[in-house]
């Protein structure tokens, strides 16, 4: 192929050329050539190749400038050549022979393997001319399509146009639409005005048909629309007659509700003209018929109160709707409630208490009647209603106030704050308070002038009965009343036990159950036990009167009264009654004993502090006092300048100028508790009972020890030689006289002094406490004369002196445990 076709070989050499390829290679390309190359020079012909692949293959062997050689194979390749050329039995004898069998078969072989690349190429001719018409066709196909997207965007653009012109006119219209509805709606409320007009001009109109609320909604609808518009061109003019609408509507409804108001009043006025009323008809003339006429107005006055706080119009007829009603109930009330009140006072004139709880307990029902009344009316409150309530509740009070200030009982007035401050505010107005808000305000008003009385009364009742008390003997016969006493407890209880033993005799005949015999038994011992163990001492009765009066008085006092008062009221009370009970107890001591004297201010004191203990409340109040002292110093420097030192005299205006800058009085706060008061006498008495009590028993030993210490303190100052046998005094038989008389005082006295205690005070532990002092006392001042005369005395001594023994002055001793 080469050989004949030199031109497609040079063509070909174009293609890879080093200069200027036609179509070059990449490296990867050229080894790959390569490497196939390579490859096909060593690879054998395979045996199935066909024998026209394996011609061509020969001939381009022999022809190839590459091979000078020929296989071993060729001669059976070219035998078949020659059979294939039907030239098996022909004869090559020369050269000429061979190269013209040879031209031959390479025409032959040309032909055939030519042949077969024609029918491809005209094959793919056939294609190329399939392809060209094909892409004719596409190309027209394109140019139809560039024509119909050319028309089909000018269409687009036309319809996209014509499509912004809808919308926009369909925008316009709705804007337009809009705005007819807009102007249409606010010309609705103008145009309303000649409807209303004529319904409020109308001679048929009342304000309780069907059509008058809803005009009343559409006209507060018209004026609350042009008052929110004042851009509006004609807006004071049509604001100007929507108001005089509303006047007009307005007038109506407060002629229609205060005619209907002033109708009753008028003929339950006929009915009864003077308001004296009894209480049996006087809520049905009252309140019955109000309650009836309500739901004429109710709907009216709802309407008002729901439109009240947006329109001043409508407030103001609110206002003047309960100023009526509230004139109206007045005017009927007033009469009535005054004839009440009176009528109360003449039937209790005598009896204060149960005038104030009547007239409180009626002023209560009519609060919570015109509260239930004012509700069937109104359904907003109104501070108007409490200030009538408490103008009619002031009638009450100036009728009963011009009465309490003239009680002068302290019973009375602390039952009176009881009725005010627990009936009153604490059960009915506690629970009630809404409807009692007037009531509350007099009744709190009340109790605080009966408080304020009560304060005064206390003072002078402080002043008079218990700081100015003056006792009577029978107040003062102690012990006398408290033996009498003891006897007639003594009598009772041999009574009691008598009566007890008939009655366990009884109870021997009789057939009865054991059991239930022996329950009735140990209850009447144990009503006898209870009754023998109750002191004449600890009874109520047997007090002082002054202690009596105290505690009576701080009992009354404590929950009448606010904490501040009482606490400076129990403090003036305690202080006068310690007082008294000093008084009483020198009188006692000085007509009696010491020891009575002692016993009687120790027991009253007792009973103040076990009596003032439930009051949970601070004794101690604070007292402000002005200290005049540098003042006073001061003013006499002026007076007395000699008074000052020469060295501070300047001037003459040295001491005016001192009296300015030091002579201002001084503000000092002290604080007074008169239940550590009591405390302080109490212990103080105590202390003295028990110093007494030692002295009497062993003052005579107290004395010689006495003796005896200031010559042993002289001996060691330097004075004489301490010798105590030497001194007269300190005799045996002289000590043995002291102590002889000593254990007879004690022996003789100490039974009587404890029976006084137990007369005086009737409490085992108290009687042990106070006396176990005593006891102290008497058993140290023995212990310490048998060390003295252990020390200084010797057995004969001793023997002549015959101390008791402490094993004797205990059992002595012992009888008060």
């Amino acid at each position: 192929i080469l050989h004949s076709q030199p031109e497609q070989k040079e063509k070909l050499s174009l293609w890879d050329r080093r200069g200027e390829p036609t179509a070059p290679l990449t490296d990867a390309q050229s080894d790959s050539v390569a490497e196939v190359r390579a490859a096909a020079e060593i690879l054998p012909v395979p045996s199935e190749l066909p024998i026209e692949d394996l011609c061509s293959l020969s001939s381009r062997s022999l022809h190839s400038p590459f091979s000078t050689t020929v296989p071993d194979s060729t001669e059976d390749v070219l035998l078949k050549g020659f059979q294939m050329l039907d030239m098996e039995n022909a004869r090559i004898e020369t050269a000429q022979q061979f190269f013209s069998w040879f031209a031959n078969l390479q025409t032959k072989m040309d032909l055939e393997e030519g042949e077969q690349y024609r029918k491809t190429r005209e094959h793919f001719h056939s294609y190329q001319e399939q392809c060209d018409a094909i892409l004719a066709d596409v190309h027209a196909a394109l140019d139809h399509l560039d024509t119909l997207q050319k028309q089909y965007l000018f269409v687009s653009n036309k319809t996209g146009t014509l499509h912004e012109a809808c919308e926009q006119l369909l925008k316009e219209q709705a804007e337009l639409v809009d705005l007819a509805e807009s102007i249409q709606q606010k010309l609705s409320y103008f145009n309303e005005l000649e409807n209303i007009n004529t319904k409020l001009n109308s001679p048929s109109l009342s304000v309780n048909s069907e059509g008058f609320i809803p005009m009343l909604s559409k006209l507060d609808d018209c004026i609350e629309y042009v008052s929110s518009h004042p851009n509006f061109k004609d807006y004071p003019v049509y604001l100007a007659k929507f108001k005089q609408c509303l006047s007009k509507a307005v007038h109506f409804m407060k002629s229609h509700i205060v005619n209907t108001m002033h109708n009753l009043t008028s003929q339950l006025t006929k009915r009864d003209p003077l308001g004296l009323a009894n209480a049996d008809n006087a809520f049905t003339l009252y309140y019955v018929k109000f309650r009836a006429a309500a739901p004429k107005v109710r709907t009216l006055i709802e309407q008002i109160e729901e439109r009240a706080d947006k329109i001043q119009e409508y407030h103001n007829l609110l206002e003047a709707v309960h100023q009526c009603y509230l004139d109206q109930r007045e005017r009927l009330l007033s009469p009535s409630i005054t004839s009440t009140i009176t009528d109360l006072t003449s039937q209790n004139s005598k009896d204060h208490c149960a005038l104030v709880r009547s007239g409180c307990a009626f002023m209560v029902h009519v609060c919570q009647d015109e509260h239930q009344l004012y509700n069937e009316f109104f359904s907003r409150p109104s501070p108007r209603l409490d200030e009538l309530l408490e103008k009619l509740c002031l009638s009450l009070y100036d009728m009963l106030r011009p009465l309490i200030i003239h009680v002068i009982h302290l019973e009375t007035l602390s039952e009176l704050c009881g009725i005010l401050k627990n009936e009153m505010l604490e059960d009915h107005v506690h629970n009630n308070a809404g409807q009692l808000g007037a009531f509350d305000a007099v009744v709190k008003q009340m109790l605080e002038d009966v408080q304020e009385r009560l304060v005064y009364r206390t003072h002078i009742y402080i002043q008079t009965d218990i700081t100015g008390y003056n006792p009577a003997p029978g107040d003062l016969a102690y012990p006398e009343k408290l033996e009498m006493m003891e006897r007639i407890a003594q009598s009772l209880k041999e009574e009691q036990i008598k009566l007890l033993s008939q009655e366990a005799s009884f109870s021997d005949v009789r057939l009865e159950d054991p059991g239930s015999r022996r329950s009735s038994t140990s209850s009447v011992t144990e009503a006898s036990r209870m009754q023998a163990s109750i002191s004449p001492a600890d009874l109520h009765g047997m007090w002082y009167p002054t202690v009596r009066r105290t505690l009576v008085c701080l009992s009354k006092l404590y929950r009448c009264i606010d904490r501040a008062v009482f606490q400076g009221l129990s403090q003036e009370a305690l202080s006068a009654c310690i007082q008294s009970l000093l008084k009483a107890s020198d009188i006692i001591l000085k007509n009696k004993t010491q020891v009575d004297g002692q016993l009687f201010l120790i027991k009253h004191l007792l009973i103040m502090r076990e009596q003032i203990a439930p009051f949970h409340t601070d004794f101690a109040i604070k007292e402000i006092s002005l200290d005049l002292k540098k003042t006073r110093d001061a003013a006499f420097k002026i007076l007395n300048p000699k008074a000052v030192p020469k060295f501070f005299r300047l001037n003459s205006h040295n001491a005016i100028l001192e009296f300015l800058l030091e002579g201002t009085p001084e503000i000092k706060e002290h604080y007074i508790d008169s239940k550590k008061d009591v405390d302080r006498y109490l212990k103080l008495s105590c202390e003295q009972f028990i110093q007494q009590q030692t002295h009497i028993f062993v003052g005579t030993l107290e004395e010689l020890l006495a003796k005896v210490a200031a010559l042993k303190t002289m001996a060691i100052e330097g004075g004489p030689t301490y010798n105590l046998s030497q001194q007269p005094w300190a005799q045996p038989a002289k000590i043995n006289e002291i102590v002889t008389a000593t254990y007879r005082v004690m022996k003789g006295k100490l039974p009587a002094t404890l029976q006084s205690m137990s007369l005086y005070l009737a409490n085992r532990d108290t009687e042990f406490i106070l006396f176990k002092p005593v006891r102290n006392n008497i058993q140290q001042v023995f212990q310490k004369t048998h060390a003295l005369l252990q020390e200084e005395y010797s057995g004969e001594d001793l023997q002549i002196i015959a101390c008791p023994s402490m094993e004797q002055v205990n059992l002595l001793l012992s009888v008060s445990k």
